[in-house]
């Protein structure tokens, strides 16, 4: 267990800090500004007991204790599970088509990527332990090794995700239920905040959603809809991407919007009276596809099938020197239409489903990538058809955009106006605005740049205020003075880091968001920012 400089562990410390406030000792906002972030992780994540030499580290990316046995990909992972095996997932990096084996893993261990690398940002909104970015461990065929040290498929290891150490076998850990007095705390902190700054979570499923309620969160400011089209979903996206007709094409899209309806109507029922800002699909289509490597590596040796040949045709197709700044977001939806106007149809049906039952659905479509008034305005008029189309009231569902390029942070007053609300997406801002690759810079460069004093801190863990700051900032400033009632967020992992937080609630913005299980730190920290500005 994590103690402070006085010995206390999180538990002790908030239970400490609460019973000086029922005594008269401390006043309630005192109380808030005594506690920690790290008193609050303590309290909500497993522990290791006791030191352990670590075999290797690499980046914290998401707290917790996990032990289990290693396995090398999804579907093993997956086997083993259901062997009653406990899993820790070990990957050179994870991607959507990994989600299955990551759900049911107890921690993950990539050797590639970092705070903001789809590795860390999933298990973060699961709660699952994970460390990212562990340059030391090179991968076999297997096996992994650090040095002499060799680890096989079924040897148990252990990791610490807040620490980001990995450790040799099993480790004792020990995960006490959430004290009262944390409650109690959370409580006094949302007083001070209400009406200031709130808090949302980023959560893609009903699940994930009741979790987030439970810790407090205020309604969805990120749903990521790529999520429900994996797993066992994934047939009928292919379908859609290798449909050479319109016919069959449509087809795909009807399977794909039935699910989808499904999927927000639990959704908007979890959240039932709260905002949900729906992300409509984000990521290049190539995420869906098998890779091409993996295709010719098969055609080499065993040779394709002809549904395998159709597919690597079109994995090469779709593929892109640089994905992430290709088509993708707003850009893939111009392409294919029908892809958005399918997910605007799901939702607007789930919203009249949940308004039959007697709930209270509050949805917000969130177009990504948008750069420029002309793009958000083109796909507005298409949510508004289908809106139309299916007799929805449009002044129940708000349109907006993810900031997350340069050029719309300098072009927020343009696009402003065509939007009800700006979310900050300051993962992929950071990344464009320094041109760090999430995926790469922090386990190679990071370490040195912050040796040296190159960079004030790590940016993906904490805002950077004088760059991708100034742009948060001025875009805000910008976007209200061209539309007054514009309602602001972020939604990217910053929003559960206390700096970035009180650097938010000075840019003026009306909540922030992040993933389920940070959701409590966040409300603490809203909270202190608030006292120590009105100190």
């Amino acid at each position: 267990m994590g103690t402070d400089q006085n010995g206390l562990t999180g538990a002790q410390r908030i239970r400490e800090v609460v019973n000086r406030v029922h005594s008269g000792e401390l006043a309630t906002s005192d109380a808030l500004l005594a506690v920690s972030a790290d008193d609050v992780e303590d309290v909500l994540h497993a522990q290791f007991d006791g030191e352990v030499v670590a075999l290797a580290t690499g980046l914290g990316a998401s707290p917790g204790a996990a032990v289990g046995q290693v396995y090398f990909d999804a579907d093993a992972a997956c086997d083993a599970y259901d062997r009653g095996e406990d899993i820790i997932l070990v990957m050179q990096e994870t991607s959507p088509e990994d989600v299955h084996g990551m759900e049911i893993a107890e921690g993950i261990l990539t050797t590639r990527g970092g705070l903001a690398s789809h590795a860390a940002v999933v298990a973060r909104g699961w709660g699952k332990p994970a460390v990212c970015g562990v340059e030391a461990l090179t991968l076999g065929d297997g096996s992994f090794s650090v040095g002499e040290v060799v680890v096989r498929e079924g040897d148990a290891i252990s990791l610490d995700g807040a620490a980001g150490e990995v450790y040799l076998g099993v480790v004792d850990h020990a995960h006490d239920e959430p004290c009262p007095e944390l409650f109690e705390l959370l409580t006094w902190a949302d007083e001070i905040r209400a009406g200031i700054l709130g808090v949302r979570a980023n959560a893609d499923s009903a699940v994930d959603a009741l979790k987030a309620r439970e810790f407090g969160a205020e309604g969805i400011g990120l749903c990521r809809t790529e999520h429900q089209f994996l797993g066992d979903r994934l047939p009928a996206v292919q379908a859609m991407i290798l449909a050479d007709d319109a016919a069959s094409e449509q087809a795909a899209f009807d399977v794909l919007e039935e699910l989808q309806e499904t999927d927000f109507v639990a959704l908007l029922e979890a959240m039932d009276g709260l905002p949900v800002t729906v992300r409509l699909l984000d990521p290049p289509l190539h995420e869906f596809l098998p890779s091409t490597l993996e295709l010719s590596v098969a055609k080499a040796t065993t040779g394709l099938d002809a549904a395998q040949e159709k597919l690597l045709e079109c994995a090469e197709r779709w593929q892109e020197e640089n994905p992430m700044l290709g088509t993708r977001g707003v850009r893939l939806g111009i392409i294919k239409d029908g892809l958005y106007r399918m997910q605007v149809r799901a939702l607007v049906k789930a919203v009249q489903e949940r308004e039959a039952a007697g709930g209270d659905p509050q949805v917000e479509i969130m177009v990504p990538l948008v750069v420029s008034r002309p793009e958000l305005a083109h796909v507005t008029k298409w949510i508004k058809e289908e809106i139309d189309a299916l007799h929805g009231e449009r002044s129940r569902i708000l349109v907006g955009t993810m900031v997350e390029t340069p050029r719309a942070a300098l072009c927020a007053s343009q696009i402003a106006a065509e939007a009800d609300f700006f979310s900050f997406g300051t993962n992929d801002l950071t990344q464009m605005t320094f041109g760090f690759s999430r995926d790469d810079i922090e386990s190679r460069l990071m370490g040195v740049y912050l040796e040296h004093g190159l960079i004030e801190g790590n940016p993906f863990e904490s805002i950077d205020v004088d760059g991708v700051g100034s742009l948060v900032d001025s875009a805000a400033r910008d976007a209200r003075s061209s539309n007054p009632d514009i309602k602001l967020g972020i939604c990217g992992e910053h929003g559960g880091d206390p700096a970035s937080i009180d650097f938010f609630l000075r840019a003026g913005l009306d909540y922030v968001s992040c993933s389920p299980y940070r959701v409590p730190v966040a409300r603490l920290a809203a909270a202190q920012a608030i006292v120590r500005q009105r100190q």
